[in-house]
This record gives C-alpha cells, structure tokens and sequence, in this order.
C-alpha cells in the first residue's frame, strides 16, 4: 500500500521521550506535507466507508491529537464532530470519566449533548497504547447514549495490547511493535 508507506515516510521517531526506553512516533513532521495529510485522510475515509460499518453520526476526537483530523474526517463523512477535553475545559454541563493512567489517573469530558441517544460513533485519536484514554472515551459516549462502532488510530502500539480492553473493534493505519 503506496499510501501507508508515504504516511509511515513522515513520522520521526524520537529516542528516548517522553522518558529513556521509549521510542516516540512523531507524527507533526506528516503535516508540514499537505499531500501526506490528504493520503492519512483518504485512507481513513476509504477505510470507514467500506468496511461495512453503519453510517457514522459522530466523530469523537480525543485531547488534542485526535482534533487534527477529527473534524475534517467528520466534514467528509457528513457527520458532526465531539471533542473529548481533559476535566474543566469544556464549557456548558458535560459528561465525565476517569481512568487509570500509567502513573495515577486522569479524567475526560463531553459535553452532554454532543454525542445523542442512538448515534454512531467512531473514537478518533493518533495513537493507542495501553487503551485507557479510548476506552474512556468510548464510556463518554456510553453515557450519552451513543454506541461507538469503531475506534481508529493513526498509530498503533501493539506490543501494550491497547486494543484488547476496548469494547468495538479497532482500526489502525500503523502498527508498532515496539
């Protein structure tokens, strides 16, 4: 797939960050090339609209990676677009969860009427690891009455197992093993 291996092409990889024995995938270099932006959103999009999954009402993008193309994959598929905020940035009555993070817990929120009773969704972000942040994403929506259909990932970490704890089938454009 020529457009996997110019997506793969634009990641840098960053020894050592965010702490020692952790090889970081960059994704920031992909968007100083609008074509390498245009082919990670083509294939998301070819891949959602022909795989066989429900018409999609809801993109849900998480804290803040998942804001990159969260809404423009919205726009192309007709469907609206939910942020999910770290606790206290969101305005309005929201939703909230909080989950166990590698060192201590965190917490997310949705406003209440972003995702309605009985949408699809798709969790978008750029990357999972051990699953946590999707998952409580996918519990946001739960609680508003959505049903989340897929969750794709620019990167997947497949050594973490991240997938595994998520309750809807998962789509990555990359897969790491390390």
């Amino acid at each position: 797939m020529a457009d996997v291996a110019l997506i793969k092409s634009k990641l840098r990889a960053i020894p050592d960050f965010p702490k020692k024995g952790i090889l970081f995938q960059d994704i920031f270099p992909l968007f100083q090339d609008p074509l390498a932006v245009e082919t990670l959103v083509t294939h998301i999009l070819h891949h959602l609209t022909s795989s066989g999954l429900p018409k999609i009402d809801v993109v849900v993008g998480l804290d803040a990676r998942g804001f990159l193309l969260g809404p423009l994959i919205a726009l192309r598929l007709g469907a609206a677009f939910a942020p999910v905020r770290k606790a206290g940035k969101l305005p309005g009555s929201t939703t909230k969860v909080t989950y166990e993070k590698e060192y201590g817990s965190d917490s997310f929120e949705m406003q209440v009427d972003a995702v309605k009773a009985g949408q699809n969704v798709i969790v978008l972000d750029d990357l999972i690891a051990t699953g946590g942040s999707a998952k409580a994403a996918g519990q946001l929506v739960a609680k508003n009455g959505g049903k989340v259909v897929e969750y794709v990932f620019f990167i997947e970490l497949t050594a973490l197992k991240g997938a595994a704890v998520l309750d809807a089938p998962v789509y990555s454009v990359l897969k790491f093993d390390d």
